[in-house]
Parts: C-alpha cells; sequence; structure tokens
C-alpha cells in the first residue's frame, strides 16, 4: 500500500508525477491555503508532507499526525518548521538549498536598480500620461555603477550577490557571523566588516540571512540611522529582519534614500504606510520565482519526500539529528 502525504498547495506537474507514483495524494486542486485545523485534520493519518513557506507546521501540527515521518518544505529557509518539535518526534525535515540561488541573486539585483534608477516610479509616471516633456532634472536617481554594496549574509545568495558586484565595479563590504576564506574573499572582492561599519560605508545594503532569533529585526532604528542618507536598503531574505516600523520611520523622514523589498514580516500583508511611498519598490516575495526554479524547487521537495519515505536519507535534511540518534 502506497504511503499517504499531504501536499499543502498546487506544486508544477513534474513534482505532483513524481509524487503520485510513490504515494497516496491529498491535495486540494482549489489552491487554497489550509488554515490550522484543516491542517491538523489532514496529516492525522499521513505519513508526509509536502508544504510551503506560508503553511505553518507548528507542534500541534506535528502531534496531530502519529504516522509522520518527513515535512519537505519547498524553499531553502525553513522558518515556517517547529524543526525541534518534529526532531523530538523523529520526523525529518527537508529543504530545498542550492537550487534558487541565482534566480533570487538575480530579483535582487533588480530590485536594487530599479529603487536606485526609479524605474517602476518611472513606469507609473509615463503610464499616467505625466510625462509630457524630457526635463534635465526628470527623474534623477543614484548611480550603481562603482558605488558601494554591503552585503549582511555571505551564503549562497549573498556570494551570488558579491558576484554580480564585480560587473558594477562596485566596492564589496560584507557582515557574516564567521568570515569566510581568504581564498573566497579574494575571489568574490569582498572584504569582511563589522555590521556598524558596513552600514555606515555602504550606498546599498542587501540583506541575505535567515530568520532565526538572532536575526529578528537585525535591521532596526538604530541599525537604520547609521545608514547614509543616500542609502538603499535590499531585503529578498525574511520580512522580519527589519523592524517594518522602524524602516517606514527611515522611509518617511529621510533616514536612508528609499528601499527595495521582496518579503515582509506578516505576509501577504503589507503596510499601508510602504505602499503609499514612492521610494520604495514591493514585490510578492518572487524571489525564486522563475518557472525553471519554482520546478526544481518542488521537483527537489518531491524527491526528498519520496526517499524518506523509502526508509532512505533525502538529500537535503535540515535536521540530521534525527538520524544521528537512530
Amino acid at each position: 500500500m502506497k504511503p499517504k502525504v499531504l501536499i499543502t498547495r498546487l506544486l508544477p506537474e513534474a513534482a505532483l508525477a513524481l509524487v503520485r507514483q510513490a504515494c497516496e495524494v491529498q491535495l486540494d486542486p482549489d489552491d487554497r491555503a489550509l488554515s490550522p485545523a484543516e491542517l491538523r485534520q489532514a496529516v492525522a493519518d499521513k505519513e508526509g508532507i509536502i508544504c510551503l513557506i506560508t503553511d505553518r507546521i507548528d507542534a500541534s501540527v506535528l502531534e496531530a499526525g502519529p504516522r509522520l515521518k518527513v515535512v519537505a518544505n519547498v524553499a531553502v529557509g525553513y522558518d515556517n518548521i517547529d524543526v525541534a518539535a518534529a526532531t523530538r518526534r523523529g520526523i525529518v525535515v527537508t529543504n530545498t538549498p542550492g537550487v534558487l540561488t541565482e534566480t533570487t541573486a538575480d530579483l535582487a539585483w533588480g530590485l536594487l536598480l530599479s529603487v536606485a534608477r526609479r524605474i517602476p516610479e518611472g513606469d507609473r509616471f509615463v503610464r499616467a500620461g505625466q510625462w509630457t516633456e524630457w526635463k534635465l532634472m526628470l527623474m534623477l536617481g543614484h548611480d550603481v555603477y562603482g558605488q558601494t554594496l554591503g552585503i549582511v549574509g555571505l551564503g549562497r545568495i549573498g556570494q551570488a550577490v558579491a558576484r554580480r558586484a564585480r560587473g558594477f565595479g562596485m566596492t564589496v563590504l560584507y557582515h557574516n557571523r564567521r568570515r569566510v576564506s581568504p581564498a573566497l574573499e579574494a575571489e568574490l572582492g569582498a572584504t569582511w566588516v563589522e555590521l556598524p561599519t558596513l552600514l555606515q560605508r555602504s550606498d546599498f545594503v542587501s540583506l541575505h540571512v535567515p530568520l532565526t532569533a538572532e536575526t529578528t529585526h537585525l535591521i532596526g532604528e538604530a541599525e537604520l540611522r547609521l545608514m547614509r542618507p543616500t542609502a538603499y536598503l535590499i531585503n529578498t531574505a525574511r520580512g522580519a529582519v527589519v523592524d517594518e516600523a522602524a524602516l517606514i520611520r527611515a522611509l518617511q523622514e529621510g533616514w536612508i534614500a528609499g528601499a527595495a523589498l521582496d518579503v515582509f514580516a506578516h505576509e501577504p500583508e503589507v503596510p499601508e504606510a510602504l505602499t503609499q511611498l514612492d521610494n520604495v519598490v514591493l514585490t510578492p516575495h518572487i524571489g525564486s520565482a522563475s518557472v525553471a526554479t519554482r520546478t526544481r524547487m518542488a521537483v527537489m521537495a518531491a524527491q526528498n519526500l519520496v526517499a524518506a519515505l523509502r526508509g532512505e536519507r533525502p538529500p537535503h535534511v535540515v535536521n540530521p539529528e534525527v538520524y544521528d540518534r537512530a
């Protein structure tokens, strides 16, 4: 008998076919977010879950699934899952690292260029019929080439962003919990500095850290006040890494020049104040949203799930201690 699994949201067909071949699948064809109560009910007889970052897989959901063996997240981050609770219950948690690196770095750069050169603002200006003549002082933005880029978090995505900066002749500073190797620093042309120094010296600050207790509100009022009034903040990491209330004040009062945000603290809710500011570019968490990348992510999650249910060790395990203690 095939193991029963829950797929919380619609996935690309390549991933669905892989899971259906090995498992009995429950999937809402309407692609509707399940409530916490619905999640608990749905997992009662399931051995596996494939979920998205919008699904809160907390201790109550895990406890509601006494047969659960694996939770496969379609994301590199896994702050939506209570990993400690899963580990206590011997449930394997997996993610999809690496596959979305270049795509997310592309978006970070798209956001950086868009906010610095006021591209979305210019688009709205033209569409509204407000462009009546060319003017020397119209839509002045800020240069990117030759400026200083500060990268907070030099993991896979941070490194990919740094590599792109070389084509723009930028000075690259970075801050990480631990310095990377001298060889990698040389390859990237990146210099490690303390976070306050990075904020003070950078023209653009791009965030690439996971959301943890230590990184929640990593960028708050004190940090924003260190930034230059001509500097921009780019966030493609997690919304709660930034104190949104402090950021709104910084943008309204001119502590910084602007921000470009793909992530928000309480998605899909976006503070109304942010939507009313012209010096902000907003996108709906689309860092990995290319056809190829989202398909690879879903297939990787499916492969993780199927491997775990076959008794194999999945390629990308978040909590290896489940196996270490076995």
